[in-house]
């Protein structure tokens, strides 16, 4: 099995990179943090991996790690987009535009520039699973977090409709939408995250979720029902229960 993984670095992406080594898996580990990366692999081994440092909203660099990881071991079984971003954001702050667009190439266009120099590849083979992390997150917008709801709404369809393109080419687009995991991404969050996964036990779920093909997949299942309330809210009661909700800090990431 070849896996090919952004965001490898750390939290959930160090977690499925651990994971896949233990079943044996050809490992393409891409994240920003080259030296984290490096720690990560040779902690894998004997596992084979390569290590990929860039930012995912960098299409070109993305195409590049692509084109190595296939010229040494084939075309990948699965390509995960794992790499994101959560900041908190307000739209009435000028200077919050940066991060608005920081969240938005990443988990949006970060998605795509992951998956489009592998597309071809798997079509042409008529096998593999493109896999793509949304969130809970995406079911409604939440205050505070404007930039991060939109997001991970937007990847929710992006991936829909990548699914109902590639429908008959054999090649399968899994979506994921976990609830809170403790990863560095949420350990700054001032507020209860209910239901909270460690980044280990996230990562077997989709592993599990993986193999077996799901489509769309909302974990833990207590999220998956918190998720079904939330999506069935009408908007006044939605709007009434949410407006006074603890929000994500605007500095920093987290």
């Amino acid at each position: 099995m070849k896996v090919f993984l952004t965001g490898a670095s750390s939290g959930l992406g160090s977690a499925l990179a651990r994971r896949y080594a233990a079943q044996g898996a050809v490992l393409g580990l891409y994240a920003r943090r080259v030296d984290s990366l490096q720690q990560l692999a040779g902690a894998l081994a004997p596992a084979t991996c390569s290590v990929y440092a860039g930012d995912v909203r960098d299409a070109s660099s993305l195409r590049a790690a692509a084109n190595d990881f296939i010229a040494r071991y084939g075309t990948p079984d699965i390509v995960v987009a794992n790499a994101g971003v959560s900041i908190g954001t307000l739209t009435a702050h000028q200077d919050d535009n940066d991060a608005f667009r920081t969240v938005l190439d990443t988990n949006v266009l970060g998605m795509v520039h992951t998956f489009q120099p592998f597309l071809s590849a798997l079509v042409a083979e008529k096998r593999g699973k493109l896999v793509g992390v949304a969130s809970v997150a995406g079911f409604r917008g939440l205050p505070g977090s404007g930039a991060y709801s939109a997001s991970k709404a937007a990847a929710i369809s992006y991936l829909e409709s990548l699914r109902v393109e590639l429908a008959g080419s054999s090649v399968d687009v899994i979506t994921l939408c976990p609830g809170y995991i403790a990863t560095p991404m949420t350990e700054k969050n001032p507020y209860p995250m209910p239901f909270l996964l460690s980044a280990d036990e996230a990562a077997r779920l989709i592993v599990r979720a993986i193999s077996r093909g799901r489509r769309f997949y909302v974990f833990p299942w207590q999220m998956a029902w918190l998720g079904r309330v939330l999506r069935a809210l009408p908007r006044p009661v939605y709007d009434w229960a949410f407006a006074r909700a603890p929000r994500k800090p605007r500095t920093g990431q987290g």
